[in-house]
């Protein structure tokens, strides 16, 4: 069974910045893209970053050079490096992957940034 497990979240100061981590379990890690996506209060939830299994990365316009997503097929793990974070980048953070026609998901990590 597919598990998505993320780490690295809380309370940070606006500039200031995070690691969250995802680690997973179940399947062949390497295969698959990896998603990170967010969830802020009383909003949909939205991807951020994403991951190809051969490592290129995308980026949702309102992180680009600020958040980095990388990957280390080794540890089964996916990170995002955030940088510069700003008060609307709080929220939940979801890991996330496809598998054929199955989505899986973390049970999400806390990140609030607030003075």
């Amino acid at each position: 069974q597919v598990q998505l497990v993320e780490s690295g979240g809380g309370l940070v100061q606006p500039g200031g910045s995070l690691r969250l981590s995802c680690t997973a379990s179940g399947t062949v890690f390497s295969f698959y893209s990896m998603n990170w996506y967010r969830q802020a209060p009383e909003k949909q939830r939205e991807l951020v970053a994403a991951v190809t299994s051969g490592t290129s990365a995308n980026y949702a316009d309102s992180v680009k050079g600020r958040f980095t997503i990388s990957r280390d097929n080794a540890k089964n793990t996916v990170y995002l490096q955030m940088n510069s974070l700003k008060f609307e980048d709080t929220g939940v953070y979801y890991c996330n992957t496809r598998i054929g026609a199955r989505y899986y998901w973390g049970q999400g990590t806390q990140v609030t940034v607030s003075s």
